[in-house]
């Protein structure tokens, strides 16, 4: 007993004191509302953790779509008990209306097919006049290229023939010396001066 009181933090004396009062031991490590700060953490700013943005992006998706499918399961979970209590008390209504159900759902369905017949014919039609259209468009661009061409042609002919006309006028070997007489006989003097309008206003005697 004496080893244990020695290895005891509670001092003797409180220990063998009459039982009479109750013994409160004071907790370490805790402090009350109106002690102070510690004077190691008096200048301690506390900032949070970094965060990855992108991390952050991935779990917030993540999260969402778990919601979402939680609360998924959670109303389809609610619906099947509802439906079994609903069945369990009615009976031949509950059967009655799933028949209710089942005709209005072919019903609609019909209804479905219809309209995706119809908007399918005018949409072939929308399809068929566009294409009727850009063929037009085809047909009326190739039109233009082909006058454009014809007038590209003509105009090469027209250059071809006046330049045909302007050979006739060419100096070549065999009237080289008559049109080197012609020149000697009418000599033309270039050394003139003209004004803004291009008329002659001064010219040098010829020599």
């Amino acid at each position: 007993m004496l080893r244990a009181i020695s290895r005891s933090h509670t001092p003797v004396i409180r220990l063998l004191a009459p039982q009479s009062e109750v013994l409160v031991q004071t907790v370490r490590g805790r402090k009350s509302r109106t002690d102070p700060k510690a004077k190691s953490k008096i200048g301690r700013i506390k900032t949070p953790p970094p965060v990855d943005p992108v991390e952050m992006v991935v779990l917030k998706e993540r999260f969402t779509e778990y919601n979402l499918i939680t609360r998924a399961l959670r109303l389809e979970f609610k619906e099947e008990m509802l439906r079994k209590r609903f069945e369990e008390e009615v009976g031949s209504l509950a059967e009655e209306r799933a028949k209710q159900e089942a005709e209005e759902h072919r019903s609609l369905m019909a209804w479905n097919d219809a309209e995706n017949l119809r908007l399918r014919k005018i949409r072939e039609q929308r399809m068929q006049r566009e294409t009727e259209a850009k063929e037009q468009r085809q047909r009326e661009a190739a039109v233009l290229r082909q006058q454009e061409l014809e007038n590209y042609i003509k105009e090469k002919e027209r250059e071809i023939l006046q330049l045909q006309e302007e050979a006739k006028n060419f100096i070549t070997l065999d009237n080289l010396d008559q049109r080197i007489e012609e020149a000697l006989d009418n000599p033309k003097n270039y050394n003139f001066a003209i004004d803004k309008e291009g008329r002659v206003v001064k010219r040098t005697a010829f020599q």
